[in-house]
């Protein structure tokens, strides 16, 4: 059973920077696609970034891919997004997610973490 874990949420200032880990259980299947996703309340889930496990093949969301950063280390499991010059309007929780379709659908993913949530002041 794959299991998500994220790590590095936290409060950061308008302009800061933050790099959100997240760890899974079992080494996923290079074709594997793993992405974050991000939510504020009353709001449906926002596609952010994914990468493909194998090739490290990567997709953004437009409004975003100037300053997120999607990145993932083999050897640890573990996927990472690097956020800088965050604005508040990026304050969400963000999950982690695993899956097997190269989507921006929340619907395409069959595992999820629990979610770290950031906070942007102004």
């Amino acid at each position: 059973q794959v299991a998500l874990r994220e790590s590095g949420g936290g409060l950061v200032q308008a302009g800061g920077s933050l790099r959100l880990s997240c760890l899974d259980s079992e080494r996923p299947y290079s074709s594997s696609v793993m992405a974050w996703f991000r939510q504020t309340p009353g709001k449906d889930r926002e596609f952010v970034a994914l990468i493909r496990w194998g090739s490290g093949t990567t997709y953004y969301a437009d409004s975003l891919k100037d300053r997120f950063t999607i990145s993932r280390n083999k050897a640890e499991n573990t996927m990472y997004l690097q956020m800088n010059n965050l604005k508040p309007e990026d304050a969400a929780v963000y999950y982690c997610a695993s899956g097997r379709e190269f989507s921006s659908s929340p619907g395409d993913y069959k595992y999820w973490g629990q979610g770290t949530q950031v906070t942007v002041s102004s």
